[in-house]
């Protein structure tokens, strides 16, 4: 089989030859010149370059124009799901269309789909028609959400304290620059912590599943805060809801990455992906479960007679979770961290990954621990256990940025 795969995501997280029998097809990567190089040298397939600086679809055609045309066409990152559906449906490739993706990439027509099904959902609607909307008729009144259809890791989001609030900042201060009130909607802020449910839906069937809470919030980190999730104990109504999210938005044979919010009266969606978690989602699941998910999603789809995953039976005192410090408000490429020493060396440390004092962290967003100043995973033990050793560390560490002198002393005494 011919296969075409837009890549996005490192060979290091997604393990392309344990997912795809590179003998057996005939696989092209196409990606821009950084991401190709992180492909194993001896990977047996076509690398395509692309130039990344403009529409991905139209990139990606142009790259392979004269080609044979490809049977199958992979996207694994969220980015490119909506490009992979315009490359396939330009070259005649069966599979998921830009219609079939939309309720899981954009933010309006997900929690359309969700309430039609009967999940709860924050109150909610498109930029533009609240724009054009009496802020007093709106159906919520008090704290409101400002977030891009299509965004993830919670960049360009803001909270207001009130809808008026919200369209009144849009009105005076306009739009992050590139963008346009057609990109965003506003919602109804909704209290509680806040559960990710990953795994693989086969069928239709939620068939490897793990639950987890976050401790502090995607939006606290995009704000400068710590962030991480322990596993918990998924109840019967938290599957349910999960299988009923899926089935919603139409995710029936996939990788999934679902976000809900507890509250007093239950479950309240907040959004889905037909991918995996960020951060380190995808090595405490397989610590947790024996199952690495993004080669086993490849191997589902492109192995002949590859059925549904088994997991190993579940054990409560073997939960795990991550964490992650971010670098890109400290406003320095390097940072000076203290306060870790009890935490690096506890027996819950199981991966500990600190940049040393003077080593270049990012200064834009991100979840992998190549970019921030401080990640890692803990476990394993019970949930509760690890939930207190977070918040501990959350409240003890502390990653400061070093000033300009420091930086010289720092290459001075190198």
């Amino acid at each position: 089989m011919r296969i075409l795969v837009l890549h996005r995501i490192t060979d290091k997280l997604i393990r392309y030859a344990d997912g795809i029998d590179h003998t057996a097809h005939e696989v092209s990567y196409v990606g821009t010149a950084d991401r190709l190089a992180n492909l194993p040298a001896d990977l047996r397939c076509t690398r395509i370059e692309r130039p990344g600086t403009g529409d991905a679809a139209t990139e990606v055609l142009a790259a392979v124009e004269g080609l044979p045309k490809p049977e199958l066409v992979i996207a694994l990152s969220e980015f490119d799901l909506i490009a992979a559906a315009r490359v396939r449906a330009a070259l005649g490739v069966a599979g998921e269309t830009e219609e079939q993706i939309l309720p899981f990439r954009d933010k309006v027509v997900m929690k359309a789909k969700a309430a039609a099904a009967g999940v709860r959902v924050p109150h909610f609607l498109p930029l533009a028609a609240a724009l054009a909307a009496d802020p007093a008729e709106l159906p919520w009144k008090a704290e409101t959400v400002l977030k891009p259809l299509d965004g993830a890791a919670s960049e360009n989001v803001r909270v207001y304290p009130t809808p008026a609030d919200a369209l009144e900042a849009v009105r005076g201060h306009g739009l992050p620059e590139g963008t346009e009130a057609a990109g965003f909607e506003i919602e109804e802020f909704v209290s509680g912590p806040i559960v990710h449910v990953d795994g693989l839906v086969v069928n239709g069937e939620p068939v490897a599943v793990r639950a987890s809470r976050y401790v502090n919030t995607c939006l606290g980190y995009a704000e400068g805060l710590p962030l991480g999730s322990v596993q918990i104990d998924p109840t019967e109504e938290l599957l349910g809801w999960t299988a009923d999210c899926l089935a919603a938005v139409g995710i029936t044979t996939s990788l999934f990455h679902l976000e809900g919010i507890e509250t007093p009266n239950g479950l309240v969606f907040l959004e889905v992906g037909a991918r995996f978690g960020g951060a380190d989602v995808v090595d405490t699941f397989e610590l947790a479960t024996g199952l690495h998910m993004p080669s086993r999603f490849l191997q589902m789809i492109t192995a002949e007679g590859v059925g549904a995953p088994e997991v190993r039976p579940d054990d409560s005192g073997s939960r795990y979770g991550w964490f992650v410090w971010p670098g890109h408000r400290l406003g320095t490429e390097t940072c000076r961290i203290s306060g870790e020493e009890r935490f690096r060396t506890s027996p819950l440390a199981w991966r500990w990954s600190q940049r040393a004092e003077g080593e270049p962290i990012k200064t834009v967003l991100s979840y992998s621990d190549t970019d921030v100043p401080l990640a890692g995973i803990v476990g394993p033990a019970d949930a509760a256990t690890l939930d207190a050793f977070l918040r501990d560390l959350f409240a003890s560490v502390r990653v400061e940025p070093q000033t300009p002198e420091e930086q010289s002393d720092e290459r001075d005494t190198h």
